[in-house]
């Protein structure tokens, strides 16, 4: 089996503009994770700065060797208010992509990573039929001022997150959400009710599903039809799905569910972007807890790399196009644990490519220990360490192993 990846493969980290550029504050989630009560740890406050410091990180990223950067372009910076589109926001993002070409590194954006305009709430958000073609329209606007300089994109970040966290258990039932007092503050502040509150990540629904999948397609169109010479794709959470002993049918119906379903909108697009980050074991019930003494990562979910080489496979053989892995990584104290967690992953992604599967890149999740959402800042993804008091980043021993791999373009033949 060859340990070396094709020419032209995009070695690459992951960031989103919420959890690291700090200050997000015409979001919805910015609004809620200040609530008293909420769901979320702690507020995501100036998360790495990296709205200011984005020159000293592309530079870090590409010292350590990597050619490729994945960032999302926040659409509530962008149009604060709907309708009004900020130049000033724009040029940001274009310096942020010239750096990334000055620097030997293709940039890939996400036009929507789990944030969304405050004003975007009061119309309905992501159960209202009218959102697709409002952010076709941001893409579209981002699309014409940027497109010179995008080496890749990706339209929604992670559709079925929704469908894959209640599954898991992660979020109360609907009905008790919206009776949460922190909720009905935030959707009374947005100017909603709390039935009608329909913010990405907890708009869960199978009409939110299809609205999701509509707003992909319209923002493909929309971005095609501004420039069509870079590739445009989605972003779907994929998990790797096992029986337990019973649970063959659950399973099966799940992966359609979870998995499938979304693999078979996206056919006919330039790649999907695979994330992956462990597996989902189910019985016949439901999901069946870790088996005993199984390595935990700081997520909760089981360590197990060889996630990656499973929902690739699974996404070449549904979708029926290429495959980028937009997000793969660990959430763990211990970096030693990183480095074999990628080592693993990777050994996957070779075995794909060594029976023809066309793997085009991957980008570690994340650059940086970054702001976790409801978690908060305790989980460590990162390749680069953060300090909380200064905001000073320093690399870890695994960005540099896997810079190393990155510029060899191969893994070590000893490992």
């Amino acid at each position: 089996m060859s340990n070396k990846f094709p020419k032209g493969f995009l070695w690459g980290t992951a960031t989103s503009a919420h959890q690291v550029e700090g200050n997000n504050v015409y979001s919805d989630t910015w609004l809620m994770e200040h609530l008293p009560g909420s769901l979320f740890a702690e507020p995501s406050g100036d998360g790495c700065d990296h709205y200011h410091r984005y020159p000293q990180h592309i530079a870090m990223l590409a010292e350590l060797g990597f050619n490729a950067y994945r960032f999302s372009v926040e659409w509530a910076r962008v149009e604060p208010e709907e309708g009004y589109f900020s130049l000033a926001i724009l040029e940001h993002y274009r310096h942020m992509l010239a750096t990334c070409h000055e620097h030997g590194l293709t940039p890939f954006i996400t036009f929507h990573h789990f944030t969304s305009p405050r004003w975007l709430m009061a119309s309905g958000g992501w159960e209202s039929e009218d959102t697709p073609g409002k952010f076709a329209r941001f893409c579209e606007r981002v699309t014409q001022h940027l497109g010179d300089l995008v080496g890749g994109a990706c339209t929604l970040n992670e559709p079925n997150v929704g469908a894959l966290i209640t599954s898991m258990g992660y979020l109360p039932p609907a009905k008790q959400m919206q009776q949460a007092p922190w909720w009905q503050a935030a959707a009374k502040m947005l100017g909603t009710t709390p039935e009608k509150f329909a913010p990405y990540m907890f708009a869960v629904s199978e009409h939110a599903r299809d609205i999701m999948l509509a707003a992909h397609r319209m923002a493909y169109n929309a971005i095609k039809s501004s420039r069509a010479d870079f590739p445009v794709g989605i972003t779907l959470a994929l998990q790797a799905i096992q029986a337990g002993e019973g649970g063959e049918a659950y399973a099966n119906k799940m992966r359609h569910r979870l998995n499938d379903y979304f693999l078979e909108a996206v056919r006919g697009d330039d790649f999907v972007g695979v994330q992956a980050y462990s597996r989902l074991r189910l019985g016949p019930q439901g999901p069946l807890p870790p088996e005993p003494g199984v390595e935990l990562t700081q997520m909760g979910y089981e360590f197990w790399p060889e996630a990656l080489e499973t929902v690739i496979r699974e996404a070449h053989a549904v979708a029926g196009i290429p495959v980028v892995v937009t997000e793969n990584g660990i959430a763990t104290e211990d970096d030693s644990r990183r480095q074999e967690y990628i080592r693993r992953a990777l050994h996957g992604v070779a075995n794909c490519l060594n029976d023809g599967i066309d793997v085009r890149g991957y980008f570690y999740w994340s650059a940086f220990d970054n702001y976790e959402w409801t978690m908060g800042y305790r989980p460590r993804f990162g390749l680069i360490s953060v300090d909380r008091k200064t905001l000073e980043p320093t690399a870890k021993p695994s960005a540099r192993w896997l810079g190393q791999v990155a510029r060899a373009n191969a893994l070590p033949a000893n490992e």
